[in-house]
């Protein structure tokens, strides 16, 4: 009997290494699918009555398509034009070094190192470029993905419910309700910034004079795009301006919509401004969510950013069960009343 149950727990851990390495590559677009599919999921709500589940999925994932498809050929595009800008001003950069009057053993430093970087620096590119179709793929796992969820998700929610164990049920209930409210702060977050960066962005091609105000309106937009899309964010447009004016020599130009960009659109404000909206939405502490986001962000990737303040916020929540479990178990200190005092019997 005992060998039947090693051999059964042997086969179990070996199917779920397997299903792990087949799922891993693709847990990030399965991830940020379930999550957009939460975000519209009060839209797919209100439209379920009149299209039914199914067409509703099928209504808001076409739209997904189109604005996926609009972002991959902008991403398309702009990486390329990035890329080759960046690779090119870094040659320029090394070849101008050069020509300055510095040391010989300066001069013959700068040249060997420039001479194994930028071969690197250029297979490293290459590299990126031939990546595409694995974006395209993560994009068709994505979508696949928020389909699925909003065609299921009646079926998701009532499996979900069934789920909680009845003797501690309040407790499963408690723990979903903190991870829809971070959720759901983190969603109404991410949009509510990614808003502000489009305007900001639109304001500083204006004010650095990048551009006239329809391409400045343009450059806003997909900023408000790609803040939705990981790994690129919004960096990529103040980075195409910055590499503009490098390549037109107006390098205080550059330094400034550079420091523009960064404070004030991406990556800083994902670390200042997103914790604060985050935390007065949960009624948890910004360090907190601070520390949720750049740590989880460190170990997870791009989807430690959301993962990381659910995490922290669930573990709130059972260190307050444990608490009151403690305090139930704990004897009460309260004095026991004093024995009342018998009244002297009269003797007979």
């Amino acid at each position: 009997m005992r060998a039947e149950i090693i051999t059964w727990a042997a086969t179990v851990l070996v199917i779920i290494y397997i299903a792990w390495e087949v799922v891993s590559p693709l847990i990030t677009p399965i991830f940020f699918g379930l999550v957009l599919a939460y975000a519209v999921y009060p839209i797919h709500k209100r439209l379920i009555p009149e299209l039914g589940e199914a067409r509703s999925a099928f209504l808001l994932t076409a739209g997904m398509v189109g604005l996926g498809g609009t972002i991959t050929a902008e991403l398309i595009m702009i990486s390329a034009q990035v890329a080759a800008s960046f690779y090119y001003n870094v040659v320029d950069f090394f070849n101008w070094v050069l020509t300055q009057p510095l040391p010989s053993e300066v001069l013959d430093f700068i040249r060997n190192f420039s001479g194994e970087f930028i071969p690197k620096l250029s297979e490293y590119l290459s590299k990126q470029a031939f990546s595409l179709p694995m974006y395209i793929l993560q994009l068709f796992i994505f979508l696949f993905t928020f389909y699925y969820a909003l065609t299921n998700s009646t079926s998701i929610i009532e499996q979900i419910q069934l789920s909680l164990p009845e003797k501690n049920r309040h407790l499963g209930e408690e723990i979903l309700q903190s991870v829809s409210k971070t959720l759901g702060a983190l969603v109404r977050a991410w949009l509510l910034l990614n808003v502000a960066k489009g305007v900001l962005m639109t304001l500083g091609f204006i004010i650095f004079g990048v551009s006239d105000i329809y391409t400045a309106i343009v450059a806003g937009f997909l900023t408000f795009l790609f803040s939705f899309v990981p790994l690129f964010e919004g960096w990529m447009i103040w980075l195409i301006a910055a590499a503009y004016f490098a390549k037109e020599g107006m390098y205080l130009h550059a330094a400034g919509i550079s420091l523009y960009g960064f404070f004030l659109v991406s990556p800083m404000p994902d670390y200042t401004i997103r914790p604060l909206i985050v935390a007065k939405d949960t009624d948890l502490d910004e360090t907190l969510v601070f520390i949720g986001m750049v740590g989880g962000t460190w170990a997870m990737g791009i989807k430690g950013l959301i993962i990381g303040p659910i995490v922290l916020n669930l573990l709130l929540t059972l260190l307050k069960e444990w608490k009151r479990v403690i305090a139930r178990k704990e004897p009460s200190h309260q004095p026991a009343p004093a024995p009342s005092k018998h009244s002297p019997h009269p003797q007979d």
